[in-house]
């Protein structure tokens, strides 16, 4: 019973699938580790993208502020990386990886402690970045290998000693555009640092691009290293080649063998350096110090000039429509008819007939004017002065009674 119950014991113990893991990250260097199906002892694949991981900080849902995970389908593998900051020096950090295998389910857990070990920051820094690539390749440490000897071989001999990988994140995440093709690598961020100073020859390459900077993109551009980039496989956007250096603390240069400067001179430096730093650090004015912005002058003076223009037109074209007016009423000809026209009176008896208007060219005029004559009363005619009896002119025609004429010129 005894060996049965130490069997049923080792048993549960194997049937456990939480497994602990020691790994070690340096203060301002890049940590890297992939998570890979052999880590949690699954060793072949059925299905495509059979196993799914999710880190996180143990006993909370996210990771630490400085660390990313991410999923590459092109490795089948999950990556962990970023750069741990200053004060996470001296600390330990326990991560919960939970990985899933999604053919039958199985889950298993393994504890990640990482040490994060004190280090220097490398106060100079060159950043750049690589088009032909995706965050993922800088993972393999062959092609890492190859960027930093580049600078230790070429570029930056003097930083053969402590050259390393501060800084790698992919142009997506820094905002970065997508690729019109999606054969086309996306791009990735690149920092190199180290505490020695730059060589002339890196001085004379930032010389060379720094008219290149207002540009957001240059991958057409070509420089004298070139040919040394890319005889490696990069592929460098020179748009964002820039050095980033400061001043070495006193302390820096001490544990680096920096005797032949003394600490006196360094800290003199130092403070110098300080003072250049705050004077060109840009200062914001205060709220009551904003210029308050006057609406009612702006909308006076908008409309105060338009308007005196419009005014100063309007006058201009009155005066001159006022002028023309006067001037044609002065040349006004009217012209005389050559017809007359003769109205013949009725009277106010409804049962006399009403004669029309006869024009003197008309033929039949001598006819019904005897008619008329015959009609009219001795006294609605008048004798001419000349001395001629019988001639009678055409009598005067009636007063004006005011009343309405029809369509017609028929008297309503």
């Amino acid at each position: 019973m005894q060996l049965l119950a130490l069997l049923m014991v080792v048993l549960a113990v194997a049937g456990c699938s939480t497994y602990k893991l020691h790994l070690e990250a340096n203060v301002g260097e890049l940590f890297t580790y992939k998570i890979e199906p052999q880590l949690f002892n699954w060793t072949h694949q059925v299905i495509s993208e059979q196993f799914r991981y999710r880190p996180s900080l143990q006993h909370y849902p996210d990771l630490p502020s400085w660390m990313r995970y991410m999923y590459s389908h092109e490795y089948h593998a999950g990556f962990l990386y970023g750069t741990p900051p200053g004060s996470a020096a001296g600390k330990s950090l326990h991560l919960d990886l939970v990985a899933l295998n999604r053919q039958n389910y199985e889950t298993r857990q393994m504890v990640i402690s990482l040490f994060v070990a004190h280090k220097f920051i490398t106060p100079n820094v060159v950043q750049m970045k690589i088009d032909n690539l995706n965050w993922v390749h800088l993972m393999d440490p062959g092609r890492v290998e190859n960027l930093r000897n580049i600078f230790r071989k070429d570029l930056w001999p003097s930083s053969k000693e402590d050259l390393s990988v501060v800084f790698m994140e992919s142009a997506i995440n820094m905002g970065g555009r997508l690729p019109l093709r999606p054969q086309q690598r996306e791009g990735v961020i690149v920092h190199v640092g180290s505490f020695a100073q730059f060589s002339p020859r890196l001085k004379e390459l930032q010389e060379e691009v720094r008219p290149l900077y207002k540009l957001p993109s240059c991958t057409y551009k070509r420089t004298s290293v070139q040919k040394i980039f890319e005889n490696v496989g990069f592929k460098l956007d020179w748009c964002a080649f820039k050095m980033v250096g400061m001043e070495s603390p006193t302390e820096v240069l001490y544990h680096n063998n920096h005797a032949s400067v003394r600490p006196k001179e360094q800290l003199k430096e130092h403070h110098q350096q300080q003072q250049r730093i705050e004077e060109e650090r840009w200062l914001g004015i205060s709220r009551e110090d904003v210029p308050m912005r006057n609406y009612i002058d702006e909308f006076a003076f908008a409309f105060a000039i338009p308007g005196m223009i419009l005014a100063v037109l309007v006058g201009m074209l009155s005066a001159v429509l006022c002028f023309q007016h006067q001037k044609f009423s002065l040349h006004i000809d009217y012209p005389m008819s050559s017809t007359v026209q003769m109205v013949q009176c009725s009277d106010t008896k409804p049962m006399q007939p009403v004669t029309t208007l006869k024009s003197l060219k008309d033929p039949n005029f001598l006819l019904d004017n005897t008619s008329m004559r015959s009609q009219s009363p001795s006294n609605s005619l008048y004798q001419l002065d000349t001395g001629a009896s019988g001639i009678y002119a055409r009598p005067k025609p009636p007063p004006y009674k005011g009343g309405t004429l029809g369509r017609n010129g028929v008297d309503i």
